[in-house]
């Protein structure tokens, strides 16, 4: 009883407190008071935002549902995202990627597959943080990179990624499965090639320079003509502290982690470039050698099983990568390029990051092996 009188007390305080106000600042705004106009000017402006926000389906400071589309995703919807049937393909401390059917078109009756990236709550940034990030990263296209096509921001915070789907899968399934080592050397070179020009746009195509940040073979996408395309560029950028912590933990536990670094914050091309020197390695390692099969150097400085560059140092060329990848052309010619590869990779994963070549040397170097 005692607390319904307290309120109605204030109440009746408050309200006419509250008209009085009202009445003085329209007194002021009748009399073009100068502080009336500028508080007007500042609800309005604060108006303007709050509908500009909106309609990307963004308000900073808070965060709530909405959808933002980049090019090749103008058509997508936040329902067609939702509701698109889909199965788990991968995941990792962070998110769950899902192949899912996209219905297209006017009437819906077409379908598209698109990878979709979900990154849990918990370990994405806040969107008045990562969406001027991800409106950078949505611009980037090039023919050896994953596009991004939509970002939806769930209620609870959550986000979803959406990108295309590439049927063939990642490198490193393919390289689980093998290929004829007649074209071995071939695919190896439009791969490694591929790769090298998705890095360099990367550092050096943009306005501004963006580290992939987790570089692997799980993270390139292989398209039915064996170009290959980065996933997960500037990823770690959208993360926070603690889940881009635990990505490097990750890559540290698979090899493609540069000795030098310690934090995720201090990645720099040199450390892309590390992680590349790894690829380059496990391609051309034979498959029941692949680097995770747990035979592994105990130094640091090279991921590669022991034997196979004991192999190759030893300038047994076709022992260690098999004689028909030699066959093709000129044996001698081709057992040359291996070993000019083979020390490429080697020069890439150097312990020392001022001794691993940029990104151009290495493209350069590339071109005139694969030559």
């Amino acid at each position: 009883m005692s607390e319904h009188l307290s309120t109605n007390v204030i109440l009746a305080i408050a309200t006419p407190i509250s008209l009085l106000l009202c009445l003085f600042l329209l007194y002021l705004y009748h009399y073009n008071h100068p502080f009336c106009k500028r508080l007007t000017r500042h609800v309005r402006k604060r108006c303007t935002d709050i509908a500009s926000s909106l309609e990307t389906g963004m308000i900073y400071g808070t965060e709530t549902e909405g959808l933002i589309t980049f090019s090749g995703g103008e058509n997508l919807t936040v329902t067609n995202i939702l509701e698109a049937p889909g199965e788990v393909v991968g995941k990792s401390g962070h998110s769950t990627l899902y192949r899912a059917s996209v219905p297209v078109g006017p009437t819906g009756t077409n379908a598209v597959s698109v990878l979709l990236r979900f990154v849990r709550p918990g370990c994405a940034g806040k969107a008045e943080e990562i969406v001027p990030i991800v409106r950078m990263l949505g611009t980037i296209r090039h023919p050896n990179l994953v596009p991004l096509r939509a970002l939806y921001v769930g209620p609870r915070g959550e986000k979803l990624f959406v990108h295309p789907f590439y049927a063939a899968g990642t490198l490193a399934r393919f390289l689980r499965e093998g290929v004829d080592e007649t074209q071995k050397w071939d695919i190896t070179c439009k791969i490694s090639i591929g790769i090298a020009r998705g890095l360099d746009h990367l550092h050096n195509g943009l306005p501004k320079l963006v580290i992939h940040g987790n570089l692997k073979a799980n993270n390139i996408l292989l398209d039915s003509n064996f170009q290959p395309r980065l996933a997960d560029f500037g990823l770690h950028l959208l993360l926070n502290q603690t889940a881009s912590q635990e990505m490097l933990e990750s890559a540290a536990s698979n090899g493609y982690k540069p000795p030098e670094l310690m934090k995720m914050k201090d990645v720099c091309p040199k450390s892309d470039i590390f992680s590349f020197g790894v690829v380059l390695l496990e391609m051309l390692s034979p498959k029941e050698d692949s680097v995770r099969d747990g035979s592994v150097l105990a130094s640091e400085e090279l991921h590669v099983p022991t034997n196979f560059k004991d192999l190759v140092l030893e300038r047994k060329i076709s022992d260690a990568f098999g004689t028909e990848i030699l066959t093709k052309n000129n044996s001698g010619a081709n057992e040359e390029r291996m070993q000019m590869l083979f020390r490429l990779a080697t020069a890439c994963c150097s312990p020392s990051p001022v001794l691993r070549p940029d990104i151009k040397g290495v493209l350069r170097q590339l071109e005139e092996i694969c030559r």
